[in-house]
């Protein structure tokens, strides 16, 4: 995809990009055009992807793994070949280190459920501490809550900075060596922060605690390795990444796959069955029981495809970009306070305010009348909003096909918003 260059250094060729996805040229509320600004929510996809589901349901739909028809092999290695697509994407050592859920929500409760039922040394119980941050998705707090409470197990976290960021300061006393895990999102969903993951991670492999990073609101604007995180599991989702709804994926290091115990029973994870006991398929299959979301998983490879022709360094550029135009455009607005870094400089593409006492609702159903869409309340990340006063916010957040255009039009439509409320 070509670089195209309106005004702001790094922008992609967003006219190009934009004539992929259809939903982008809808009018809506007597003619207006549409201002899709809430991708931190689900992002909107490309006709490359609906063409694949498309083309999948017209002409391969099956069940997937042990069919000997022509139809289920086909499914199958679309299945399987969408695992390898997204293993190269996160550039995973194997593939089998790739599973298949439903959502990243799912996967970080599979991780917390394999903790509480594991074996020493990593299993989480009345001796043992868990770690999390104030920042995270209610998905990244509920499951250690859960698990806490059934394990008996001391749930710790980091507190968080007047400007949004991790307060590490007292890192060496919040993880210890009682620390089994310590899960942490890459990338705040209503901060924008990108948190300093290799800090983390040092100090949890200090004392021999697991690391689970929540990718979420990093797997579709950045690329992604893995490896280089050098943590032990990482999740995130595919309708965030030009992806379906109701697929997500977990990766774990293998050894750690083979290890735990299964999250879910039923059809496929299994290696034997009898009514007394049952083994178990090695990794990925053992933590994909029943029929998995296959079509799902096909769009997500789809979407992985999309997404690798573009480049994943051009969009991280391109988001960059639009972020500080927008940081800057925004601040100019009387009134409005950004939660969270006032910098386009280590955070991500998702920008939360406030507008002075007019109620965020308020805000976006204003903004949404003229045909901008963004997201209200708390972002399922409540805790954040107690930390800074607040009782929610209006978040912004763009995107590969996002514009200077529709920035302008936010900021107009919020100076539309402040005279509407006087």
């Amino acid at each position: 995809m070509t670089v195209a260059h309106q005004g702001l250094p790094g922008l992609l060729d967003t006219e190009a990009i934009r004539k992929d996805f259809p939903i982008l040229h809808r009018e809506i509320h007597d003619g207006r055009k549409l201002v899709y600004l809430d991708n931190a929510a689900t992002s909107q996809t490309p006709r490359q992807v609906l063409d694949v589901l498309s083309e999948y349901y017209e002409q391969h739909n099956a069940n997937v793994h042990r069919g000997v028809h022509v139809l289920a092999e086909e499914a199958t290695a679309l299945y399987e070949g969408s695992r390898d697509k997204v293993a190269a994407f996160i550039n995973a050592p194997s593939r089998d280190e790739v599973i298949f859920t439903k959502n990243a929500s799912e996967s970080l409760n599979l991780v917390a459920n394999m903790l509480g039922w594991a074996d020493e040394p990593y299993r989480v119980d009345a001796d043992t501490e868990i770690v999390i941050t104030e920042m995270e998705h209610h998905s990244n707090i509920v499951p250690w809550q859960l698990l806490s409470q059934r394990t008996g197990a001391k749930l710790k976290w980091f507190g968080l900075t007047d400007d949004g960021r991790l307060d590490l300061s007292d890192i060496d006393e919040i993880i210890t060596e009682k620390t089994k895990i310590v899960s942490f999102t890459l990338v705040s969903n209503l901060l924008g922060t990108v948190n300093p993951v290799e800090k983390i991670v040092r100090r949890a492999q200090q004392v021999g605690a697991l690391v689970l990073i929540d990718a979420s609101q990093a797997a579709p604007h950045m690329p992604l390795d893995v490896q280089a995180l050098q943590a032990d599991f990482v999740a995130f989702t595919g309708h965030k990444m030009c992806g379906p709804t109701g697929i997500g994926v977990l990766w774990g290091r293998q050894e750690l796959l083979e290890d735990l115990p299964p999250f879910l029973g039923g059809g496929e994870m299994i290696e034997t069955v009898s009514m007394h006991s049952s083994t178990y398929a090695p990794a990925p299959h053992k933590f994909e029981a029943g029929t998995p979301p296959i079509s799902q998983a096909i769009g997500l490879g789809a979407a992985v495809d999309y997404l690798s022709s573009i480049g994943m360094e051009k969009i991280a550029a391109h988001e960059h970009a639009i972020t500080e135009y927008a940081v800057e455009r925004l601040l100019q607005v009387p009134d409005l306070r950004i939660i969270g870094p006032a910098s386009a400089e280590d955070r991500g593409a998702a920008i939360s305010f406030t507008l002075g006492d007019i109620h965020p609702h308020d805000v976006g159903q204003v903004l949404d009348e003229q045909g901008i869409a963004v997201r209200v309340g708390h972002h399922c990340a409540r805790p954040v909003c107690l930390r800074y006063g607040i009782p929610a916010t209006t978040r912004a957040s763009f995107y590969l096909y996002s514009t200077p255009a529709e920035v302008d039009a936010l900021v107009n439509g919020l100076e539309h918003v402040r005279n509407f409320f006087g």
